[in-house]
């Protein structure tokens, strides 16, 4: 069993609500710890935004629900319409995510109590902010997120197995039914990496020098998921096609598995420059390589297309030069990036991971 960091905070936030409402004498403090539960996000971004919603929710909630119990009293009914009322208004104002929080405030206020009511409800309010609070305190001080090597580290991950994967199916050399399951993994990963680089983009930057270094990274990072995705689509129309392109002439095949080499190798080349293991500026000669295979594997496609009007290699050819033609954008944006930001601290990271 894995223990993350969002495990560790969400007990350290918890553990602080929790003491905090018994410093202040608040009754119940359970509900500070409830709410630390739910306010705890991935990102800092998100924690200060679902600090901002919560505020807004919980305000609502605790407005209806002093409302509802001076006007109605505390019945089960009148404690599940306005449980209603509060979800709808909620959604309303696109505060989906508080939902939860502001039904606990609810809940929690229009509990029974032989307390003053007004004071009793101020204090459960004050209670469950207290919690949300404490979960922004510790995300913003406590192992604060770093998404960029986790990136980078699922990008060459994926990569490498997409890759790994093409070399063995050019050879004749995969199983059928494996290399499908294979691949529908590959696709979720490739899912998963976009939420990745999602929570990677909400992290914040404070100086203007490090914003104008991450929004080239954010390009950067984009185009190596591009770029990874053409490589899958690539391998999924080689397995889709597998016993058709078993069957073609030997010198198409040949022509396939040249130019595929060749970008893979390129795309290897091209993540090691990125991380300052490979010389900085080799693309000239592997370019040309790459692009004397395309001229070769055309003119064996149009040779055998003259006799065979096989259409489905036009989906297999597009591909390929598809993630050629991204393969070299990529080289050519790293390129760029190092130019500008030969300094960067980025490759001393993600070369030391």
């Amino acid at each position: 069993m894995k223990l993350g960091a969002r495990i560790f905070k969400t007990g350290i936030a918890v553990t602080l609500a929790l003491f905090l409402a018994s410093l202040l004498h608040f009754p119940s403090p359970v509900f500070a710890g409830i709410s630390a539960v739910f306010a705890m996000q991935p990102t800092i971004y998100r924690s200060y935004l679902s600090l901002i919603e919560q505020v807004q929710a919980n305000i609502i909630g605790a407005a209806f629900a002093i409302i509802a119990v001076l006007l109605f009293g505390r019945d089960p009914f009148i404690i599940g319409l306005t449980l209603m009322i509060v979800i709808a208004l909620c959604l309303k104002m696109r505060l989906e995510s508080t939902i939860t929080v502001a039904l606990v405030t609810v809940i929690a206020i229009m509990e029974y109590t032989d307390r003053e009511f007004i004071e009793f409800a101020v204090i459960r309010f004050s209670t469950i902010m207290l919690g949300v609070f404490a979960a922004f305190i510790v995300n913003l001080i406590f192992l604060p997120p770093k998404y960029e090597k986790r990136l980078y580290a699922q990008i060459n991950e994926n990569t490498e197995n997409i890759l790994k994967w093409i070399r063995i199916h050019i050879r004749h050399a995969s199983e059928h039914h494996i290399l499908k399951e294979d691949i529908e993994k590959m696709k979720e990963d490739m899912t998963k990496l976009e939420h990745l680089y999602l929570m990677y983009k909400e992290e914040r930057t404070y100086s203007r020098k490090n914003r104008f270094q991450k929004s080239r990274k954010l390009v950067l990072y984009r185009q190596m998921i591009v770029v990874a995705n053409r490589a899958l689509d690539t391998l999924k129309i080689l397995h889709r096609f597998e016993n058709e392109l078993y069957h073609m002439p030997l010198e198409l095949q040949q022509a396939i598995r040249s130019q595929l080499d060749s970008l893979l190798h390129y795309h290897e080349q091209i993540l090691l420059k990125f991380i300052g293991k490979t010389k900085c500026h080799p693309r000239t000669e592997t370019v040309m390589e790459t692009h004397q295979e395309r001229t070769r594997l055309i003119e064996a496609f149009y040779a055998h297309h003259q006799q065979k009007n096989e259409y489905y290699l036009f989906s297999l050819i597009g591909a390929i030069i598809d993630y050629s033609e991204q393969l070299e954008h990529l080289d050519k944006l790293i390129d760029s990036f190092q130019h500008y930001h030969h300094d960067a601290a980025l490759v001393k990271n993600l070369a030391s991971h």
